[in-house]
């Protein structure tokens, strides 16, 4: 999947360019990863506070890499496989970033 996001990403924004988080396979931009694959799923930064529901997710969790410290409240697994809900996420994610950078 992560592949498909990097050709349709990468056609709106010359910016796009692939990457890693964890040593996973993510998409970055400006140097800064907003999306990855952990675990055979698909990983976003959308930020804290982010209504994931409101875009029609409801199995996701936050992304807990560490033994000893909370969720990151920002990045969420998503756990679907319909294509069209991860493009929206990844472009969800994508806009996040720019705002941010």
């Amino acid at each position: 999947m992560l592949e498909q996001l990097f050709v349709i990403l990468k056609s709106e924004d010359p910016l796009v360019e692939m990457g890693k988080m964890m040593s996973c396979n993510g998409l970055t931009y400006k140097g800064k990863v907003f999306c990855f694959e952990y675990n055979n799923q698909m990983v976003f930064k959308l930020g804290k506070g982010f209504d994931i529901e409101a875009v029609g997710i409801r199995e996701y969790e936050y992304l807990n890499p560490f033994k000893n410290k909370g969720p990151m409240l920002a990045w969420f697994i998503i756990k679907t496989t319909d294509e069209a809900k991860i493009v929206q996420l990844a472009r969800f994610s994508l806009n996040d970033m720019k705002t941010n950078l």
